[in-house]
């Protein structure tokens, strides 16, 4: 059979069973079975004694003895024992058959996952062998076990059926299946070739030959992956004549040596790799990644001023009003000395306002813009566009970008730098962004004073208000940050609504002023409080999790968040960010109810213990899986991968990327003959990453 062959054609699988396999497992043909691999494997060869077994073990195997059958309650109950002590079999279905299987006095093979009832443990529909059959089909072998569903169990797919299905897969269409990588690269990495790695991962005859099947699937994931993302790069930088600017100009160095400040030694580094990208006669792609508060926006406007420098106008796009209002306070100062003209433009610039900025842009009067998605609305036109640089980036559409882009005028497209303040895992920026070049900025600038972390529970209420009280009377200002809006009959976390009704009877409003935004405000209602809070009007910022990205207020000390353990470590980190921003001290109260989980007390200690954004990601990736970083679910992947991991598989996606690298050096388009196999498989789209990154 050949692979792409339908799955219901399956001997023993069936359109009713397709469906499920479809629906449960995304396997539509043999071939995606072949690639749906077992997440662990079971030793078989060795038994477990009852007397070690107990509710907390994971699937074990015990040879036992029928000690009594009996039918209750339209359920079996099968006591078995094997000399060490016994254990309660229970089966709902096929009770007939099964009772008259396991007869008094017979010794079986049983298979299964003990689970605690009544104080005790039983197990539910073990899998049963004969000790004749285990001996015949070679009971040393690992087996695989494969990911299930509820639905696939009920339908009768358990764990040995699918390890039947998948075992008639593999006889069936082996002899048809194409090696997917160059028969170089096998030979350079020492892997094994597809049909014995696709054996041995689903059927292994040890753990060396696991070890080596498993290697194989994962490099070729991670090779073709980044083998895809560095020939769009490549396609790219070389593909596409950008601007070149060769001199950093007099605006540059009049704010340069104007700063109040030394810039860190990242800071210099990232605008050296920005300036080699903006003078190499190809267009720059480049993500800039900095912790809250390592000094981006200097990075920004200085390379803003390079682009003015060489004759060129600079767009900053900001996701919200209140984030590019502050942008534009800040880069203003800074402007001063250089006598560059700076104007924003946002959904509330007033028409007359608007018709100057749109003047100033055509005339180029205005050297540098900052705004909102109302720099691309149609009627907004540049004399000579040469830099866009989008802050958040992934705040914004894929056609929002786009229309930025198509505003260049200068017969090339304008240069870009993305940046970002969430702290991305190495691995997934490789990932993500693989197609851009990543600048890092690692260090913060010195005499930034540490964010005193603490994690408090309920019962320590009165005691926090207290202190909330005590920093508002010396002038400071509070954040208080919720993960819900409206109440949820399933859960009983606080949330807002509760939260303020509460605040304002421990904060009276004759004494206190108390300003709140969640996403359900519009806009307007939004954009009120929060520049109350801003402004200084408000003490307390009442808010759930929007206020997230980029609010500086220097004067709020304190961020309390409440049910802390509802969010990813990134996201606290994240949120932690909005105090410490003047030179008080700061503090974040993570408050949480008295009972929590072994890992949620686990990350509020790491909270605790680092102030290290991307120690924070790295372990946040860990223990949630790489799925979005910011909290979504997997699906937050711009691919699927199936057996690679990127939170633990680093060392082999650096190889992969490295070789990628390599192969593309001497085969740019991969045309040689060598490599038709590797271009055969990115046709096939598999690892082609959505439009997550790219301004283009």
């Amino acid at each position: 059979m050949r692979p792409d062959t339908d799955i219901q054609y399956l001997p023993g699988v069936g359109p009713k069973r397709a469906q499920l396999l479809r629906s449960e497992l995304q396997v539509n043909t043999l071939a995606d079975l072949l690639r749906t691999y077992p997440f662990r494997y079971v030793d078989r060869s060795s038994f477990t004694p009852i007397a070690q077994i107990n509710s907390d073990s994971a699937f074990v195997q015990f040879k036992a003895t029928v000690a009594s059958v009996e039918v209750k309650n339209k359920r079996l109950s099968v006591l078995v024992g094997d000399g060490t002590g016994s254990v309660e079999l229970v089966f709902f279905k096929g009770v007939r058959w099964i009772q008259e299987k396991l007869r008094f006095g017979t010794t079986w093979i049983f298979f299964g996952k003990p689970q605690a009832w009544n104080g005790r443990f039983n197990f539910v529909h073990p899998e049963v062998d004969s000790v004749e059959k285990a001996v015949s089909e070679g009971a040393g072998n690992l087996t695989g076990v494969y990911n299930s569903t509820e639905k696939l169990k009920n339908a009768g797919i358990t764990g040995k059926v699918m390890n039947k299905i998948v075992h008639t897969c593999l006889e069936s269409c082996i002899g048809e299946i194409q090696e997917t990588l160059p028969e170089y690269v096998l030979r350079e990495k020492g892997l094994v070739d597809i049909k014995t790695a696709l054996r041995d991962i689903h059927f292994p005859r040890d753990t060396r030959s696991l070890d080596k099947a498993t290697y194989r699937l994962k490099f070729e994931e991670l090779f073709l992956l980044q083998t895809s993302l560095l020939k769009q790069k490549y396609i790219r930088s070389h593909g596409s004549a950008g601007i070149v600017m060769p001199k950093v100009g007099e605006a540059f160095n009049a704010c340069y040596n104007a700063l109040p400040f030394p810039l860190t030694g990242a800071q210099k580094r990232v605008i050296t790799e920005i300036r080699n990208d903006m003078k190499s006669g190809h267009q720059m792609n480049r993500l800039l990644q900095g912790d809250v508060g390592s000094g981006k926006t200097i990075v920004a406007l200085l390379t803003a001023l390079i682009a003015v420098g060489n004759g060129f106008q600079s767009c900053i796009m900001a996701p919200t009003e209140v984030l590019a209002r502050q942008h534009f306070r800040n880069i203003s100062k800074y402007l001063a000395p250089t006598g560059v003209k700076a104007a924003i433009l946002t959904g509330s610039s007033k028409t007359a306002e608007r018709r100057e900025i749109h003047k100033g842009l055509e005339d180029g009067s205005i050297g540098v813009i900052v705004g909102t998605h109302a720099l691309i609305e149609d009627n907004v036109t540049f004399k000579n566009l040469g830099l866009a640089i989008v802050d958040e980036q992934h705040r914004f559409g894929v056609d929002q970008r786009s229309k930025l882009w198509h505003k260049a005028t200068c017969g090339a497209p304008p240069h870009v730098l993305v940046m970002t303040a969430t702290p991305i895992p190495r691995t997934l920026a490789m990932t993500l962004y693989g197609d851009l070049d990543v600048s890092v900025i690692d260090e913060l600038p010195p005499g930034r004073k540490p964010i005193k972390t603490m994690h408090a529970y309920e019962d320590k209420r009165y005691g926090l208000n207290n202190f909330m009280r005590g920093q508002i009377a010396l002038g400071r200002q509070v954040f208080v940050v919720y993960p819900l809006i409206f109440e949820s009959e399933k859960m009983d976390y606080k949330n807002l609504e509760q939260g303020y009704e509460q605040m304002v009877h421990d904060f009276p409003m004759s004494d206190y002023k108390i300003a709140i935004v969640h996403g359900k405000q519009s806009p307007e209602e939004k954009d009120y409080n929060m520049n109350a809070f801003v402004n200084g009007t408000a003490n307390i910022l009442m808010a759930t999790s929007v206020i997230e990205v980029g609010v500086d207020v220097p004067n709020a000390s304190v961020m309390v968040i409440e049910s802390a353990e509802r969010f990813g470590l990134s996201q606290l980190h994240q949120l932690r960010g909005r105090v410490g921003r003047g030179s008080q001290d700061s503090y974040c109260i993570l408050m949480t109810g008295n009972k929590i989980s072994k890992e949620s007390k686990h990350r509020l200690d790491m909270m605790c213990a680092t102030e290290n954004g991307f120690e924070l990601a790295e372990e946040d990736m860990k223990m949630r899986g790489p799925g979005d970083i910011e909290g979504t679910q997997q699906s937050g992947l711009p691919v699927n991968l199936s057996i690679a991991s990127l939170a633990k598989d680093g060392i082999i996606l650096n190889d992969a990327r490295s070789y990628a690298a390599s192969v593309l050096e001497r085969d740019p388009d991969l045309s040689s003959p060598a490599n038709a196999s590797l271009a055969a498989e990115l046709r096939k789209g598999k690892y082609d990453i959505k439009d997550y990154s790219k301004i283009s």
